[in-house]
């Protein structure tokens, strides 16, 4: 392979220091990040000329366009900032952990006076206490539910003093202690939160030993209510307990046990959770790009990447072979660092208990990453399906592989927002939808029609700079994939006036013959097509529906997301200011009777209306605004 003059100047002045390594592609995208201990020796070995290189190593170096590098003090820097890069950018030829971003999080706030228990999908450094990651959101869910009617914590967002009247409803069916009204101390309710994280630990003995004591004790001095209370979460806790099944004994290390399946460039790694010697909870992850590459590489990956995202760092990790002797030093080092200096063993069980552990573990990914795959096929059949019949349908002359579709949301013409949301090949390509603010439009009098066109206006001028006038070719610009290609469909969310405008904006860009555009009405699903006052119903259950309907739906999700963020960053005044019939006078009235905006969205209509100055009509709109 000739090396372009540039790569050779850059290559020519690699420092021989530990660092990291950024490839960039001729468009600019980091298609690659790796790390070394010395940057020199590793990142011209890509361009020797080695039949060793594998096929995906060959393909990237060919891909190369620009290095950029970064030096560290040593090889565990590297790493860390390794890590931080791909989950950052996830290029192209890097092993990555799918859907990464969106692992949710069991978060106790331990911090707080009386800690809450919530689902947080990011981890911020602010005193809280977090267990994951999870890859199913329901199953998070589902142990919160089993979890509250053992420590029955708080969900509520009253300021706890002891001293409240009355309970909520969840006092009453045993879903809390009701610290509100002092039927917990503060000290109490943070023993409970203290159980409940022992208890997703794993370590459950010493809960269950404590609570029978003070069950007996509540039993001798006959608080009997109390006892009952206490005999019916030991039961609970015993009813989980009695379904983990115990592989070690006791006093064995808490333990992560992992192994790995593959078949067609998709890997599977199973994850089971030993802690007190019961098997407490198993995972499965998905891992992209890993074609081409050698288990042990992907193995190694897997570590570094799960274990960046992971809460907790067991006291050891079996995996199924040895990673890369220098390789499993440095890991070793990095998580011990991450477990506060505590050394992690990672070793592979050769016999007994622990190697059946990985075997099982083994034949779980097999099964599970089956199951994906078929799970995989049927939807992408659907998908196929759906493609299909929208082109007979619709009488287009190809199946529409990239839709998009627009929708406008506000609040009686405030703050209003255009969302554009794309779907490629069936499924939603996220990182191409855009949201457009819309200011030409007056307050108070809403203009969806005009909002659309606007919308459709600016959408269509970027496709013209990318195409028409060359913007792709300004030396170090970047076409913007949202805009830079013409749909296969357009789909407007609304009926005949919102689709007439978007005629006229295609046929002022010379591409109303090019683009098929339909418009959706909500009440009776009915496609609209220009210059044709009958519409098309798709037949109900048809495939074809469900991703018209998904689509629609999609697009009214990301629109009103965008509208409720862009009006909270309009400030207190500015919301009442914003509402139609309230002026600066009713404005300081309702400010000054509530005392906060809180107060006035959480104000009925009746109440709104008592207000000096304020009458029905004006509560009226003051309560549709505001919710």
């Amino acid at each position: 392979m000739e090396i372009p003059e540039k790569l050779q100047g850059i290559l020519a002045t690699l420092p021989a220091k530990p660092g990291c390594y950024i490839y960039r592609n001729a468009e600019g995208t980091i298609i690659y990040v790796g790390k070394a201990i010395s940057l020199k020796n590793r990142v011209r070995s890509y361009f020797h000329a080695d039949s060793s290189h594998d096929s995906k190593t060959r393909r990237l170096t060919r891909d190369i366009a620009d290095i950029e590098w970064i030096v560290v003090g040593s090889e565990l820097e590297a790493l860390i900032l390794e890590m931080n890069l791909i989950k950052k950018h996830r290029p192209k030829y890097n092993i990555r952990l799918k859907d990464d971003k969106r692992y949710p999080y069991i978060r106790i706030h331990w911090n707080e006076p009386f800690p809450k228990v919530t689902v947080t999908r990011q981890m911020i450094e602010d005193g809280s206490r977090y267990f994951g990651p999870y890859t199913s959101a329901w199953a998070v869910y589902q142990t919160l539910d089993a979890l509250r009617r053992i420590f029955p914590y708080l969900t509520c967002d009253r300021d706890i003093t002891g001293l409240d009247k009355r309970a909520c409803l969840y006092f009453d069916i045993k879903l809390c202690i009701a610290p509100c009204i002092g039927s917990a101390t503060q000290e109490g309710y943070r023993q409970m939160i203290s159980d409940l994280m022992n208890f997703l630990s794993g370590h459950s003995e010493e809960i269950v030993t404590r609570l029978e004591s003070e069950m007996l004790k509540a039993s001798e001095e006959m608080r009997f209510e109390k006892a009952a209370t206490l005999r019916d979460q030991l039961k609970a806790i015993t009813t989980v307990i009695e379904r983990q099944k115990i592989v070690f004994a006791s006093d064995y290390k808490d333990s992560d046990v992992l192994a790995m399946a593959r078949t067609d460039g998709e890997a599977c790694v199973q994850i089971f959770f030993i802690r007190g010697g019961k098997l407490i909870g198993r995972e499965y992850f998905i891992l992209e790009g890993t074609e081409d590459t050698a288990d042990q590489q992907v193995m190694t990956e897997f570590v570094k990447q799960f274990y960046t995202e992971a809460a907790n760092i067991p006291e050891q990790v079996m995996i199924p072979e040895e990673i890369e002797i220098e390789e499993a030093k440095i890991i070793g080092q990095w998580l011990r660092s991450k477990r506060g200096g505590q050394k992690v063993e990672l070793f592979v069980p050769k016999d007994g208990q622990p190697h059946d552990l990985v075997e099982m573990a083994a034949e779980n990914a097999s099964e599970t990453l089956q199951a994906l795959r078929a799970q995989w096929q049927a939807d992408a059949h659907k998908q196929e399906q759906a493609l299909g019949e929208l082109q007979s349908a619709l009488k287009l002359s190809a199946p529409p592989n990239r839709i998009e579709c627009y929708d406008v949301s506000h609040t009686q013409g405030v703050a209003t927002v255009g969302a554009m949301i794309v779907f490629e090949q069936g499924t939603p390509a996220k990182n191409l939808y855009r949201k457009f603010n819309i200011d030409s439009t007056s307050i108070g009098a809403p203009d969806d029609f005009a909002s659309m066109e606007e919308m459709l206006m600016r959408r269509f001028k970027r496709w013209h700079a990318s195409t028409e006038l060359g913007e792709s070719q300004v030396p170090g610009a970047k076409p913007d994939a949202s805009f830079s290609f013409l749909p296969d469909l357009i789909i407007i969310d609304g009926g005949k006036g919102q689709l007439s405008r978007v005629v006229k904006v295609l046929e002022q860009f010379g591409i109303f013959d090019k683009v098929p555009v339909v418009g959706l009405a909500k009440q009776e699903e009915e496609i609209f097509f220009p210059y044709n006052s009958q519409p098309l119903i798709l037949p109900r259950h048809s495939q074809g529906l469900y991703l018209v309907q998904r689509i629609r739906d999609e697009a009214h999700r990301y629109g009103i997301t965008a509208h409720r963020a862009r009006r909270s960053k309009q400030g207190m005044a500015s919301q009442l200011d914003s509402i139609p019939g309230i002026g600066p006078t009713r404005r300081k009235a309702l400010l000054k009777h509530f005392g906060s905006m809180d107060k006035i969205k959480e104000a009925s209509i009746e109440d709104l209306s008592a207000v000096k100055g304020m009458n029905q009509s004006a509560a009226e709109s003051v309560k549709t605004h505001l919710e």
